[in-house]
C-alpha cells in the first residue's frame, strides 16, 4: 500500500497548534506536507517533519483562488500530484 501523503490547510495547523498538539501529526502519519502559501498564512516556526512543498503545475491553484484563499488553492492544487493523498 503506497505512503499517504497528508496535506494541511492553515486552520489545521493553527487549531492544532493552539491546543498544542501540532506535533501528534508526526506521530500519526508519515509525510506531511504544505505549500509556501500556507506556511505564509501560519507565521509561526513550523516543526522539522512538516515539509514544504509547491505544485508543479498551478493551474489549478490559478483557477481555484478566483473562489478560494492562496492557501487552500494551493493546498487542493498540491493534491492534485499524489495519487494517495489526506487533505485536511
Amino acid at each position: 500500500m503506497p505512503e499517504t501523503v497528508v496535506i494541511t490547510d492553515t486552520s489545521c495547523l493553527i487549531a492544532l497548534s493552539k491546543l498544542d498538539l501540532l506535533r501528534s501529526l508526526d506521530e500519526i502519519y508519515q509525510d506531511i506536507r504544505i505549500t509556501p502559501e500556507i506556511e505564509s498564512e501560519f507565521g509561526d516556526p513550523l516543526p522539522e517533519f512538516i515539509k514544504i512543498s509547491e505544485p508543479q503545475d498551478n493551474k489549478y491553484q490559478k483557477i481555484l483562488e478566483t473562489i478560494l484563499d492562496k492557501g487552500e488553492a494551493s493546498a487542493i492544487s498540491l493534491a492534485f500530484e499524489y495519487d494517495n493523498v489526506y487533505l485536511f
